[in-house]
């Protein structure tokens, strides 16, 4: 299989797009295409207009940041895993493993040939040792959990 990759990108970054702005661009392209006007002389217009259009908005921007409003876009909290969910990862990654293992050599029926057979029935063992792990698992994370009591870290930060 041969990857173009400038065409291949342009289509996924167009994918990806606000079909609406989508529209609006593909418009803009068949205009300047139509018209026998200057590539060049009409890219500089359009560069002018987006630096004094970027002029304006930092300068609204800046009086908004002043004023005290802002309207920026929401912010996304990632919340660290706890101490329990992280051993509880550590135990389904080991329950992968030894699923993994009793899982039969040969099953090219069942998951296929190949590096495509072998990423199927590693994606099984992966399913079904976080499914093992869920409630009480098999002990490991509850022996981590104390083993390694929740408290200050090398960091002295608490919960480590």
């Amino acid at each position: 299989m041969i990857v173009t990759t400038t065409p291949d990108l342009v289509l996924d970054v167009l994918d990806a797009a606000d079909p609406v702005a989508q529209r609006a661009a593909a418009a803009k392209l068949e205009a300047l295409k139509s018209s026998d006007a200057d590539f060049a002389a009409t890219m500089d217009a359009a560069a002018s207009k987006a630096a004094a259009a970027a002029a304006d908005q930092s300068a609204g921007q800046l009086a908004e940041a002043q004023s005290g409003v802002v309207n920026g876009p929401p912010v996304r909290v990632i919340k660290k895993p706890g101490q329990d969910e992280v051993y509880r990862k550590f135990e389904a990654f080991v329950l992968q493993t030894f699923v993994e293992t009793m899982l039969p050599k040969e099953s090219e029926e069942v998951f296929g040939k190949g590096t495509a057979g072998g990423i199927w029935k590693s994606m099984l063992a992966e399913q079904l040792g976080a499914q093992l792990a869920k409630g009480k698992g098999i002990g490991i994370a509850r022996q981590l959990a104390a083993a390694h009591p929740a408290g200050p870290d090398v960091t002295g930060k608490a919960g480590g």
